[in-house]
This record gives C-alpha cells, structure tokens and sequence, in this order.
C-alpha cells in the first residue's frame, strides 16, 4: 500500500506562572525546533498559575521530540502533557458498528433474534444465495492482512497492524458506502491463512488482501480465487496496478505518444512490480524490462524464485541484460517500486526525449521529483507532498463497490483495466497538464466512474451474477 509519513500535529498541556509566563518565549522555542505554533486554549486559570493547551505543527517526529525539549527547558513552564491528534484519532479504535434498527421492544427482539429469525435462516439454508439479501455479505467485505508487509513498517505485531486495517475500513466507508470489517491473523503460515480466510469467508462479500508480503502473498491470492466463489483482491499488488496504470494513460496524452509504443523500466519485482507489468502488458505495453537486485529479468537466466521465472519468461523481448542504468537507456517510461535514490539524475538524462519517471518507493522515491524537473516530462511518486500523487485509494472503494453490486465471481484483468480508465477519465483534455495526471481520492466522480465501467466488464467477461437496474436500464444488456 503506497504511503508516507506526513506532518504531525500535537498539543502541549502547559502549567504556567503567572509571573513568568511570555507566549513569545513558547513561540521561539516552537518555531526555532521547525514547528508552529497555531492555537492557544485555556484550560484552568488562578491567581498564580495557568493551564494552557498548545497547538503545534511540525513535519516530522524528530523535531517534534525537539520542541518537546525546548519547551521543558524553559523558565516558568511545566509540560503536564504531550497529546499526538494522530493518537488521540485512534484512541477506541476508528470504527464502530451500528443496528439499522432499533430493539425497543419483544416483537423487535423475536425478529431480529429468536424465535422469528429462524424462519430467515430456514430461507437461508434452503437457498444459500439468499444471503447476499438477508445479511450483511450483499454489502460487507473483509481487510485481512498477516502483518507481513505493513506500509514501509515490515513485519510487525498483530495487534499493531490493526490501525492500518481499520483505516482502510474507514475509507470503504466513507468513500464507496462498502461496510468492511478489519482483520489481522495471529499467523504468517500460508496454509493456515488461507484455510482461516476459507473457513470465514460466509460472512463477507468479497476478501481484500492487504500487507502479506511477496512471494507468499501470490500464493495466497492464487489459491483463494480458486477456493471462493467471492472476490479475493490483493490490493498492494492491484490497487497500485490500476492506478499506476491510470497515471501512465493520461501522462502519455499529455506528450502524445502511444503505450504500445513505449519501451518501460519497472525497477522492483515484488508484489507490486509483477502487477503494474501483467496489468502493462494487458493494456498493450510490448518492450517491458523488468531490474530487481540481479538487474535486468530476461529468459535466458533460470532463476529459483518462480515469480521472477515467470517474469522473465513473458518480458524483455530481446533479453536485454545488466544494471539498472544500462537498461533504462532510451527507456519512455521509468516505472519505482524499489528503494528510495537508486535513480540517477544521469540515468533520467539517458532516456527517451520527454521522459515519464513513476518514482513510487515511501517514504524517499527513487529520485527526488526537483532533482529532475526540468529533464523529465511527467512525475510521480507514492507520496502526497508532491503533485501526482500513485494512490491505492482511488483503486479499492470503486472496486468493491462494483464487484458487490454485481455480485462479481472474481475481480478479472478486464475489470482492472475498465478501473484504470475509468480513473484516467475523471481528468477531462482541458484539465490534464503534466502536474495534473491523476485525480484526488476526495474526488466525487471516481468511485461512481470505476462502479460503472467495471460492472460493464464484469457482465462482458462473464464475471456478474447479476445486473444492477441502474446498468440494465442504461446499457439494456440482456
């Protein structure tokens, strides 16, 4: 999941002296650390001291620690208390669930638990479908990760991939209405992830991956796409494919050229890498080199890790071989998911005129957009203090919205595709510049553009179980 660790807003319960008190000295102290100081609250006042809440803003934690320090130091002042926003936004966790109904009497309470709701689970049992009516499996999907790949963190606790988990649960919410529940595994094991997530899945409507980290996680997709007959969606692999693929559309309008045309680099075959390519390579990218730590991935190399065989053997046409900066030579398109400043600016200058440089590794690309802005044509990079930011959150609310509503089998390549186009299309030819390739994820018309045209090609691939009436009406598919 593309992310980065941005500015942080805290506040310092101060216990000042009357006497002694000068916000100035505060200020000083604030700004000199790298922060700003933006309110004053008070909080209890007496004829010889008073309790203040501070507000302040940094970018980072480091000088966050130092203002902290600076303010102890000062005359007069005593720190009560350091509250982190971030924090205090989690404190409970994030998410909540909620009756659609009241219970406010026996009748309530006979329908919704016993004796009456056996008549429910009855219809149910008789005819299994009838879930995605009467549950909440028509409108709920399940985050689940085993802590593997948790953003640029690794490997962690459980317990603390949960926040992560709940976050993305908020933004299914908030963005396409998808009720998600969060789930974190107390396992790494392969097989005992994927006979957990068989053995839970009745409950959901579809099953998105996050944060297992590769190669296990192919195995993990692959296997549960086989076992369910309900969408399995590794979203690290293909939320950043789709929208990847979305940039990349709209960057070659603004410099006209063709994506079967170009010659693309892909530096990093993990997880993500092998998607953005298979999701390329469908959408008609022909010369793609693929460079991870062995440099270039081509066919007449036999490599132990399987993925990378595959790689290999369905890439780099003419079996390009060597480092990183001898392939990228006449290269259209650089496309990161490595490590942040593997790329040169000389390595940029060896490219095709008006180069396209997706630097996506967090929090540090691999090159600093500045370093080449007046050498490559368009940018972007995984992180939001820069334009153009590769978001996974434009991909998945749109995504399960669709694939629920159509009650898709699976999320096929068609169906990314369709998601990729229809995010690219949000940004009309008057809008797109080179700064402006992709739209916000508080953009109001990409969950509603991405439901529409991948329910269009689910029911083209055979993928829907059923037409929603809105689809129907306007596309009178049979």
């Amino acid at each position: 999941m593309m992310n980065n660790l941005g500015g942080k807003s805290f506040i310092l319960r101060l216990e000042m002296t009357n006497e002694q008190m000068k916000f100035a000295e505060i200020a000083a102290a604030v700004s000199k650390s790298g922060g700003d100081m933006v309110a004053i609250d008070v909080i209890s006042t007496s004829p010889s001291f008073s309790i203040r809440d501070i507000t302040v803003t940094t970018d980072s934690n480091s000088k966050m620690d130092t203002i902290i320090q600076r303010v102890e130091q000062l005359d007069g002042v005593k720190l009560l208390h350091v509250s982190d926003r971030t924090f205090l936004l989690h404190l409970g966790g994030k998410i909540e669930t909620k009756p659609k109904t009241p219970i406010t009497n026996r009748d309530d309470l006979s329908r919704v638990y016993t004796p009456d709701v056996a008549r429910v689970c009855m219809a149910i049992h008789e005819q299994p479908d009838k879930a995605y009516n009467l549950t909440i499996k028509r409108n709920t999907i399940a985050v689940i990760t085993d802590s593997s790949a948790v953003l640029g963190l690794g490997t962690i606790h459980p317990n603390a991939a949960m926040p992560v988990m709940e976050g993305k649960a908020m933004l299914f919410k908030q963005l396409a209405n998808v009720d998600a529940f969060p789930i974190s595994l107390n396992t790494r094991d392969t097989e005992e992830i994927i006979e957990t997530i068989i053995r839970i899945s009745p409950a959901f409507g579809g099953i998105n991956l996050e944060d297992i980290a590769s190669p296990r996680c192919f195995e993990i997709e692959e296997r549960l796409r086989k076992e369910l007959d309900i969408p399995v969606f590794h979203d690290d692999q293909h939320g950043t494919a789709v929208v990847l693929y979305a940039a990349l559309l709209n960057a070659l309008r603004t410099i006209g050229k063709s994506i079967k045309d170009v010659k693309v680099v892909v530096c990093g075959i993990g997880a993500a890498g092998v998607a953005c390519s298979k999701i390329l390579l469908a959408g008609g990218v022909k010369e793609l080199i693929g460079v991870d730590r062995a440099g270039a991935l081509h066919r007449e190399e036999s490599y132990d890790n399987p993925i990378w065989q595959w790689y290999a053997e369905h890439t780099n046409p003419n079996a390009v071989k060597g480092s990183l900066s001898e392939v990228i030579k006449g290269a259209d398109v650089f496309i990161g998911l490595s490590a942040g400043g593997i790329l040169k600016r000389e390595d940029v200058q060896s490219m095709a005129k008006q180069p396209i440089v997706f630097a996506m590794a967090n929090p540090e690309p691999e090159i600093k957009p500045e370093l080449i802005e007046d050498i490559a044509a368009v940018v972007a990079t995984g992180r939001s203090d820069y334009p153009n930011q590769i978001n996974n959150v434009l991909c998945f609310p749109g995504m399960f919205r669709a694939a629920l509503d159509c009650r898709a089998k699976e999320i096929n390549e068609p169906m990314k595709l369709a998601a990729a186009e229809a995010i690219a299309s949000v940004i009309s030819d008057a809008e797109l510049s080179p700064s402006y390739i992709i739209p916000s994820v508080f953009n109001d018309q990409v969950v509603p553009m991405i439901r529409r045209r991948v329910i269009e090609a689910a029911i083209q691939t055979g993928m829907a179980r059923k037409i929603p009436k809105d689809i129907h009406h306007v596309y009178n598919f049979p």
